[in-house]
């Protein structure tokens, strides 16, 4: 592709430099001249943009990945064509001034665990709010993994990474693939499929190549590696360092499993682990770690220690103030008048105000000690069971209650999310503190559906808390038009509060054209009309008008429009039922014999030589199938 750099796209979009070339695109440093802000475009390839298939599918996934708001995700701001100037399919995404995770590697790998937990968090936690909304990467590898320049980690071509033939990727643009291939998962390779966890087996390497400094299979060509992924097993990073934790060694070869069905369903599901991981590490994350977004915990006084505290501080101020305004005695000469005269203030005065002030403070710190005395200071309990807690607790001379249990999607059933007061907090002796217990993910079964119809079944869906989605049409042979054949996720699935349901409703059975294959061959007339998706019934007849093999009648005989799976009733000739025995007298045995047989008749042989004699007689009419008697001399 041609370079674009000074070109004004869409009369808004002033390109100033190439940041970036791949085998889809380049992207371009570029100024919204309309709102005067630096922005990143990104333009399709020609060759991809007169392809209207692919065109219209990178039109709807940039909407869709519009849609996904997460401070590691690099946002999208706008997509279109542009109209004047130069031919361009283009989107506008924020301009991340830094480096990739690929230049970071090629610097300082491999990594250290602590390293990896750093980047790997927040790639796990914009990839699981893209999950969440049905959206798959396709395409995770370190050059879409960003590090921007104040340490920010964002993800980028979220959803617009598929291609259209796997096959073609691998010739047509084997150069640029080279590096993509080595994060694709056998089903990628095998199938050309992808789902969630396609893009865990991706996350998968790219922490095998930060904690080893090296991909997990090399070839000279993208086939080479991809046969690899498809055939061998992705070692264990154990056998090449033996630095790296266990728990995180495995968590890695678990997600690069070639059987998709082993691998964490999706990326909260791994992050939640990788999270685990990590806070059994280092045991002191789980307790300083903000990561669970939990609101601070205000210390609740009672109404009674308010008021003593503020009338004691009330007293000690109103008496240390008339000490400290208190007039001294004989320090003024008799003729010297207040009004007339500034009053001199003597060291004596001086000192006693300075004595004052420090019996004020010393009366401040002493009441408020002797207040917070024998308060017990309430450590933190998050994480921790019941009945761990409650020993914690009673050793402290606490007690503790329930005070409300709750979804969490961080927090396993039974564990602690957070105290009533909040850790940190003093309270007094006896104190009841209150336990918020997690009742773990929440998780709601999606009804079965199908044959209602989509008012009613939307209607189920907000009902249990999910929200509705797309409806989608689709032929069906047996549940009648305008009635759900079925949901996605489909029913019997346990999915998140909040989850989107898109319906699938049917448009009937799927009408098609039939053709008249009447005088056509009938094993040409099966062969195809069972591709078509008839179900064929066929019935052999003699005929003296059709010659064997050809089709007789059809029913029905043809029409514009039939509903797909009808059946259809074939007639096909036998050829006729009765046959005159012709003149084969004086031929060879092989001779007469093909002729006979050609016509349906059974042929005997008696004798050797030419045919001498024919029984039944030239010109008998018989029926396909009998014997003719033959004698040779």
């Amino acid at each position: 592709m041609s370079d674009l750099t000074g070109e004004l796209i869409d009369n808004r979009y002033l390109l100033q430099r190439q940041i970036a070339f791949g085998g889809m695109a380049t992207i371009y440093a570029a100024l919204d001249t309309r709102l005067d802000r630096a922005v990143a475009v990104k333009i399709m390839h020609a060759h991809l943009a007169s392809d209207e298939a692919f065109v219209s599918r990178f039109i709807k996934e940039a909407k869709a990945t519009a849609a996904l708001s997460h401070p590691n995700i690099v946002a999208i701001q706008d997509q279109g064509w542009n109209e004047g100037g130069s031919p361009a399919v283009f989107i506008v995404m924020e301009l991340i001034e830094g480096n990739t995770l690929r230049d970071f590697l090629n610097e300082n790998a491999p990594l250290t665990t602590e390293q990896t937990f750093q980047i790997i968090n927040p790639v796990l936690s914009a990839l699981a709010a893209a999950h969440r909304m049905g959206i798959i990467h396709r395409d995770i590898k370190p050059e879409n993994i960003l590090i921007a320049k104040d340490g920010r980690i964002k993800v980028a071509d979220f959803g617009l990474a598929r291609n259209s033939a796997f096959g073609q990727t691998l010739t047509v643009e084997s150069s640029v693939v080279l590096g993509s291939v080595s994060y694709l998962s056998p089903e990628q390779v095998q199938r050309g499929i992808s789902d969630a966890r396609s893009d865990i087996y991706a996350i998968g390497i790219v922490l095998f190549e930060m904690l080893t400094g090296n991909k997990p299979f090399d070839g000279d060509t993208p086939i080479q590696i991809a046969y690899k992924h498809v055939n061998e097993r992705i070692p264990k990073i154990s056998s090449i360092k033996s630095n790296v934790p266990e728990k995180l060694v495995e968590i890695v070869f678990l997600a690069t499993s070639p059987n998709p069905d082993e691998r964490p369903r999706n990326a909260e599901d791994l992050l939640n682990k990788v999270r685990q991981i990590q806070a059994e590490i280092d045991p002191n994350r789980r307790q300083l770690s903000l990561e669970l977004d939990l609101p601070p915990t205000r210390i609740k006084n009672s109404k009674r220690g308010k008021v003593s505290v503020t009338s004691a501080l009330s007293g000690i101020k109103e008496k240390t103030s008339q000490l400290i305004s208190s007039k001294p005695i004989n320090m003024t000469k008799p003729e010297e008048s207040v009004g007339t005269k500034k009053r001199k203030v003597s060291k004596r005065v001086k000192r006693n105000r300075v004595i004052a002030l420090l019996i004020f403070a010393l009366l401040i710190f002493g009441v408020a000690r002797t207040l917070d005395s024998g308060r017990i200071s309430v450590p933190s309990l998050v994480g921790l069971n019941k009945t761990e807690a409650t020993k914690i607790l009673d050793n402290l001379g606490l007690r503790s209650e329930v005070s409300s249990e709750i979804f969490n999607e961080d927090i396993q059933k039974g564990r602690i999310i957070s105290t009533e007061p909040g850790g940190g907090g003093r309270v007094s002796p006896n104190r009841v503190v209150g336990l918020v217990i997690s009742k773990g993910k929440e998780r709601i079964l999606v009804a079965d559906l199908v044959g209602k119809t989509p008012d009613k079944a939307s209607q189920e869906i907000a009902n249990l808390g999910l929200t509705v989605g797309e409806i989608f049409e689709a032929h069906d042979m047996k549940i009648a038009s305008g009635f759900v054949i079925k949901t996605d996720p489909e029913s019997g699935t346990e999915v998140k509060r909040g989850s989107i349901v898109n319906l699938i409703v049917s448009k009937g059975i799927e009408k098609i054209s039939l053709v008249s294959y009447v005088g056509k061959g009938g094993e040409q007339a099966l062969s195809e009309l069972t591709e078509t998706g008839f179900d064929v019934d066929v019935e052999y007849k003699f005929s003296d008008n059709v010659f064997k093999g050809l089709v007789i009648s059809q029913a029905p005989d043809k029409s514009e429009s039939i509903p797909i799976g009808s059946k259809v009733k074939l007639s096909v000739s036998k050829g006729p039922e009765f046959i005159f025995v012709p003149n084969v007298m004086g031929k060879s045995k092989n001779s007469a014999t093909l002729d006979l047989e050609n016509l349906g008749l059974r042929v005997s042989i008696k004798g050797s030589g030419k045919v001498n004699n024919i029984s039944p007689a030239i010109g008998s009419k018989v029926k396909q199938g009998s014997i003719i008697t033959l004698t040779l001399r």
